[in-house]
């Protein structure tokens, strides 16, 4: 019995030993958290307090997984702009820190869906499969990461690619009064990217749910949606989604411009981008300058357009192509925002709305437009005509104001005027339809080379029709030439002319000529 004992109090202080051992060696391990306090909350933002640490534009979290982005960092508060729906935040309530800042998912997984700027579907298709996440606030590439504009980018309407023609890495500003047309402009610049080897990412900040519902509509019945990326804030979204908005776009279509794509993103529209942020600022009490905008919202622009550009061979070689959208109020173009982008950005379509009254469409004023940079990628055939278009039609547009006061007109200006009509008629277009670079070339070159002087003005759609027909004719090597950098022989274009000729003998014969 004494040996029964005598064991038991061996194995008890044994026991008692390892604990002791194991108390005094452990170390607790604490979970240290900056916790802070909701003190208000207005439309889009809350002031909060106890966040000594927090960092410009980190991540915080709210209850019910609502997150912000700390925008003001004063000594007694951070202003925080919120990223989702706010109406059950109450002063109160705590803030954590999370040490990031705000991210987006980004990878080829995203390619056909529909986002929010937080990286949540809209499409129900699922959950999102993505290669990594990426700062929406990323810095522009060097300089000396960045080659000149080479490549044309086709947006497959006569008008822009003729005389305002883009190049793959450019910035070109579409601007205009409401409803004349800038989105449509943007939309067949998407659409003619098919076969192209471009992704497009089409980002909608501010815009109505049902506008937006009609654009994804119509990139999927066309096929579109097979190489394009929709990122979306509603109207009725908080101001702070809709100011992330274009940077989180530009992440997404960053990441594919560093893996070697070429990238085609439209933002639309900056005008709505310009107001969430002036709304932000001035719940924030940050102060206004002209206009009311704050001073810096130049630079929120140009620090997002910076971002378009053409990668060097080393990097990549991959572009990103950049149709950022604003709104003009009764066609001043030399208000703050207009003119803070037009001189970011590499050129500019302005959309008339006195065009568009008269049915010229796409509305795009030519002697109010440029393209800085994109006539040195323009194809050899393009630029064999478009220096004679743009100054006739120039020319025309003067003649055509002085003839309304009814003077008598020579002969000569009578035909410039003429001639001037068609091409007008020629830069028409259908939404939505945009046309490939050998079908352009045939019309254009007929047109300078005289061939539709003779054709009725209320044939010249039943003209062009032909001409497209002809143009697919052409042999194949033809084609392909006119559609690559090979300079424009003298032989091509005796080609294509006889091609035309044949195509219109029937219109003029029915026209008595």
């Amino acid at each position: 019995m004494e040996r029964t004992t005598d064991g038991l109090k061996a194995a008890l202080d044994t026991a008692f030993a390892a604990m002791q051992e194991g108390r005094e060696s452990h170390t607790p391990q604490l979970a240290l958290r900056e916790v802070g306090t909701v003190i208000n909350v207005s439309n889009g933002i809350a002031k909060v307090s106890g966040l000594p640490g927090v960092g410009y534009e980190e991540l915080v979290q709210f209850p019910g997984g609502l997150q912000g982005i700390a925008f003001n960092i004063d000594e007694e508060e951070t202003g925080v702009v919120l990223l989702g729906n706010y109406w059950n935040l109450n002063a109160g309530d705590e803030v954590l820190r999370t040490g990031r800042v705000m991210d987006v998912p980004v990878g080829e997984g995203l390619i056909g869906r529909v986002l929010t700027p937080l990286g949540l579907p809209l499409d129900g298709k699922g959950p999102i499969a993505f290669t990594r996440r990426l700062p929406i606030e990323r810095p522009a590439p060097h300089i000396m990461d960045r080659q000149p504009v080479s490549v044309p980018l086709q947006t497959g309407i006569k008008a822009i690619d003729a005389l305002i023609p883009i190049g793959r890495g450019q910035r070109e500003l579409i601007l205009g009064d409401r409803q004349t047309g800038k989105t449509a402009i943007a939309l067949d610049a998407i659409l003619n990217q098919k076969g192209e080897d471009v992704i497009c990412v089409y980002c909608a900040i501010g815009q109505r749910a049902s506008s937006v519902a009609k654009v994804a509509a119509l990139l999927e019945e066309k096929g579109a949606m097979e190489y394009t990326i929709v990122i979306v804030t509603e109207g009725n979204d908080p101001p702070g989604l809709a100011y992330i908005a274009p940077y989180a776009a530009t992440s997404v279509a960053e990441f594919l411009m560093e893996s070697g794509r070429d990238v085609l993103i439209v933002y639309d529209d900056l005008t709505h981008h310009a107001r969430a942020y002036r709304e932000l600022s001035l719940l924030l009490r940050r102060p206004p300058g002209r206009e009311a905008f704050p001073g810096d919202i130049f630079y929120i622009h140009s620090r997002l357009l910076e971002r378009a550009t053409t990668l060097r061979p080393e990097l990549g070689g991959g572009s990103l192509t950049a149709l950022p959208i604003i709104e003009t109020e009764a066609q001043n173009i030399s208000a703050y925002i207009p003119t803070n982008l037009i001189s970011i950005t590499d050129g500019q379509a302005y959309l008339s709305p006195k065009l568009f009254e008269l049915g010229v469409l796409p509305a795009i004023d030519v002697g109010k437009s440029v393209s800085r940079v994109g006539g040195k990628a323009q194809r050899a055939a393009y630029r064999a005509v478009a220096g004679d278009l743009k100054l006739a039609y120039s020319q025309f547009e003067e003649l055509e104001s002085f003839a309304r006061f009814g003077t008598r007109l020579d002969t000569h200006t009578r035909q410039a005027i003429d001639h001037g009509r068609r091409i007008r008629a020629c830069l028409k277009q259908p939404e939505g339809e945009p046309i490939p670079a050998h079908k352009q070339i045939i019309v254009l070159l007929a047109l300078t080379g005289g061939l539709l002087d003779s054709i009725p003005l209320d044939k010249m759609r039943e003209a062009e029709r032909a001409l497209f027909d002809a143009a697919d004719t052409l042999p194949e090597a033809l084609r392909r030439s006119l559609a690559s950098t090979e300079p424009f022989e003298e032989q091509s274009r005796k080609t294509i002319l006889e091609t035309a000729e044949r195509a219109l003998v029937h219109l003029r014969n029915s026209n008595g000529s």
